[in-house]
């Protein structure tokens, strides 16, 4: 099988769009950073989020990244990497925020257990000191 061969002119984006691109990315980059500071989000996923917005600036900066990468690896086309590469890196969130809310599913019903034992142990206090002469 062969790649189809296109004009070097035609790969990547306008002027306009790496402006639209940069721009999207900026506003993202200072978007987290805000709700970082107010405390919203914490910073794991922050970084997380500044990496992907990364990756699509380079993208964006290189075009021909994309396409070479592609190319190297037997993929027909630049975009289909892409989302190749965006469907697995889904999967991997998801997989991820899976883990993490069972995790804290699991530490809740621990707190609900001991919330419970703590009160039942305080209303035993409470009805021994209830007592009046």
């Amino acid at each position: 099988m062969t790649l189809a061969t296109t004009d070097p002119n035609s790969l990547g984006l306008s002027g306009r769009a790496h402006l639209v691109v940069i721009g999207v990315v900026l506003i993202g980059a200072w978007f987290l950073l805000r709700m970082l500071r107010r405390r919203q989000l914490r910073g794991k996923y922050t970084l997380l989020w500044m990496f992907v917005g990364l990756t699509v600036l380079a993208l964006a900066i290189f075009p021909s990244l994309l396409d070479h990468t592609a190319h190297a690896l037997g993929i027909y086309s630049g975009p289909n990497l892409l989302f190749l590469l965006a469907i697995a890196f889904l999967l991997l969130v998801c997989v991820y925020f899976s883990w993490e809310l069972s995790r804290l599913e699991e530490r809740t019903r621990v707190l609900a257990e001991e919330l419970a034992i703590l009160r039942s142990e305080q209303e035993q206090q409470d009805e021994g000191h209830d007592v009046t002469p």
